[in-house]
């Protein structure tokens, strides 16, 4: 058991050692290599979401092969006219067009074509058409769709992801209600007080602990999957926090336990946390999707690397980076693993209130050693001993946990008990 401890804290102490020691790339730019024919053409990787730096940048770059990932968000029909400005002074500076399989650009920007536009690139002697390109780097560039356009509606991966979570989640509490023997009816109500709490709380959480100037700027995006600045946009939802996500669930839980279901809260919380893990990895894996929360940057070389050119300004420079997302997601994952297994093969589920605390330990510490890779997401207003605001949050949540686990011994059930009929 003590190597066990002893290879977890060495683990730890090197996802901190890296991130303390994070790669630094002068200029925002990362290197890679333009295969042309048969031929290596060392090129310097820029990428941003900012329409206004994206248009700046031809007059400050100095090295003579470049390669520039441009991407949706630079491309706005609102700004149509910016963007083709943009483009044209690109061409100015001997930048050459090319689709995301590489072929050649070579008509006019129109608002038809202007998404086929992926790359510009400027080098010492200018590329034919004719001739076979394509890129290489040492790290992984995550440049997908975001969604699924259905008409004049992109249906999100990220949307999708809280359809799977909660989809799934309804199928696993089905069958935990009937291995306990509930009536499947308490299921519904269960299922929309979850819905109501998730949603709400945690966006809530995220506009209050990270982007509180919304309430001001885009008041109905706080409530809304919307977005009203710079005319209205259906967005999906964003922006949620995990910890107001939680705080709300454990408010719309108590009122289901003693009002609907008529349980000890802890025994209700010790299935939601089963399925809350899970539903945590799925939400983690849109946050991939839509290239947020992402990592700090990273040795180019590390298998760990990955290049977001869609990712918000906010982060900073586009460069490789964890995947703070991924990370958080296979801790989730595994913590239903562990939830699961300890529900289904032991009696611990008739502790009530253990398999909770033990949830709350283990969830809000993976997000606590995860934060230590990630970017701040957002204005982090609270900073104690060198902790950010996600670590700061969690702390509580996981000392929580350590109480709940032990007043557990109080709440012992017999099985006979758990599964008395209504």
């Amino acid at each position: 058991m003590s190597n066990l401890v002893f290879r977890i804290y060495l683990i730890v102490f090197a996802f901190i050692t890296q991130s303390a020691f994070a790669q630094n790339y002068p200029g925002g730019l990362s290197d890679g290599t333009l295969k042309v024919n048969e031929s290596s053409v060392p090129v310097k990787i820029y990428a941003t979401t900012e329409i206004g730096d994206l248009n700046a940048f031809p007059e400050k770059a100095t090295d003579k092969n470049i390669l520039v990932i441009l991407n949706e968000s630079n491309f706005e029909p609102a700004y149509f006219n910016y963007s083709v400005t943009t483009l044209e002074k690109y061409k100015s500076f001997h930048y050459q067009f090319f689709d995301k399989n590489f072929k050649l650009i070579e008509s006019p920007a129109t608002k038809d074509n202007i998404t086929d536009f992926k790359y510009a690139v400027k080098t010492a002697k200018p590329i034919n058409g004719s001739e076979s390109i394509a890129l290489e780097t040492p790290f992984k560039i995550w440049d997908p769709s975001k969604g699924i356009q259905l008409g004049p509606v992109t249906l999100h991966f990220y949307s999708l992801m809280f359809v799977f979570a909660f989809g799934l989640g309804y199928i696993l509490m089905l069958k935990i209600f009937k291995t306990d023997n509930v009536n499947p009816k308490y299921l519904d109500p269960l299922f929309t007080w979850t819905l109501i709490g998730t949603i709400l709380g945690a966006r809530l959480g995220h506009v209050i602990f990270y982007q509180p100037e919304l309430f001001k700027e885009d008041f109905w995006s706080v409530f809304l999957p919307i977005s009203t600045k710079n005319g209205f946009k259906f967005t999906g939802f964003s922006g949620l926090a995990s910890h107001g996500a939680t705080i709300a669930l454990i408010f719309t839980t108590l009122y289901y336990s003693f009002k609907i279901i008529k349980k000890n809260p802890f025994w209700v919380y010790d299935r939601i946390g089963i399925v809350v893990a899970l539903g945590g990895a799925f939400v983690r894996i849109g946050n991939f999707f839509n290239s947020e929360i992402i990592g700090k940057a990273v040795d180019p070389n590390s298998p760990l690397a990955i290049l977001f050119p869609q990712q918000s300004s906010e982060y900073g420079p586009t460069v490789p980076r964890y995947p703070g997302q991924l990370l958080e997601a296979i801790g989730y994952f595994l913590l239903f693993v562990l939830l699961w297994i300890l529900y289904k093969k032991t009696n611990k589920k008739y502790q009530q209130g253990w398999l909770f605390g033990l949830f709350f330990i283990v969830l809000w510490a993976v997000r606590f050693f995860v934060e230590f890779l990630k970017e701040p997401q957002g204005d982090e207003f609270i900073h104690i001993g060198g902790l950010n605001t996600g670590q700061v949050l969690s702390i509580p949540f996981m000392i929580a946990g350590v109480v709940i686990m032990i007043i557990s011994k109080k709440f012992r059930i017999t099985q006979a008990e758990n599964e008395k009929p209504e």
